[in-house]
């Protein structure tokens, strides 16, 4: 079984195999030595099997602190192209952005998180999304714990009691919360950087009952 696991393995390509060593080493429970990717991705529309991701934006954030200069931001060739969600990320089919094959966008995207901790606002579609740009090209899926900004929110309500709660909530409603600035909303960076800001004052908002681990976050 271990053989086969191992063979089966030498079939990928080089970028996945260094991706998957990352993972040796063990993510700390201390939040202040994790090092987390803030992240979210722009698309064609909403379906999971005939859309696609036309930009991926990523920022990291260790100690509580943003680090601009820790960015990633991926634009992707695609024949598959929807004029109406274009309305909302303003991504033209033949505008003059640099973009990369598909392919090429998962080997950046693999190669800047490593085992990093992955946070997105409504993460199962950014990382289904992802998921499914692997598998077209014959990847497994992503193998980094995910956090979801939403649903750490509501969590941070039961640790703070409030009136205001919500099934769920978008990310502008948590903008408008935390009065974080909306000029850069649906660009992928630009989204991508407001969840770090709401996840910085979720996790201040936990702390008024005691400092959150890692393991805190994932109950």
């Amino acid at each position: 079984m271990i053989n086969f696991f191992k063979k089966r393995h030498k079939d990928l390509p080089e970028f996945w195999n260094s991706y998957e060593k990352t993972f040796d080493k063990k993510i700390p429970n201390e939040l202040k030595s994790v090092r987390f990717v803030v992240l979210d991705t722009e698309t064609t529309g909403f379906d999971y099997t005939n859309d696609r991701i036309l930009c991926i934006g990523a920022i990291g954030l260790q100690n509580n602190t943003i680090t601009i200069k820790d960015s990633l931001e991926i634009f992707v060739q695609q024949e598959h192209y929807n004029i109406e969600s274009a309305e909302i990320h303003c991504i033209l089919k033949k505008g003059k952005i640099d973009r990369v094959s598909e392919l090429e966008a998962l080997q950046q995207l693999l190669t800047y998180l490593g085992n990093s901790v992955i946070i997105a606002h409504h993460t199962k579609f950014d990382i289904t999304m992802i998921n499914r740009a692997l598998e077209r090209h014959g990847l497994p899926k992503l193998k980094n714990k995910t956090l979801d900004t939403d649903v750490l929110y509501r969590k941070s309500l039961l640790w703070t009691p409030l009136l205001d709660k919500k099934d769920h909530y978008t990310l502008d409603d948590l903008a408008d919360k935390f009065n974080i600035s909306k000029e850069d909303r649906h660009t992928a960076v630009g989204d991508a950087y407001i969840t770090a800001i709401a996840f910085q004052k979720i996790l201040n908002r936990m702390k008024y009952r005691k400092e959150p681990t890692l393991k805190d976050l994932f109950k």
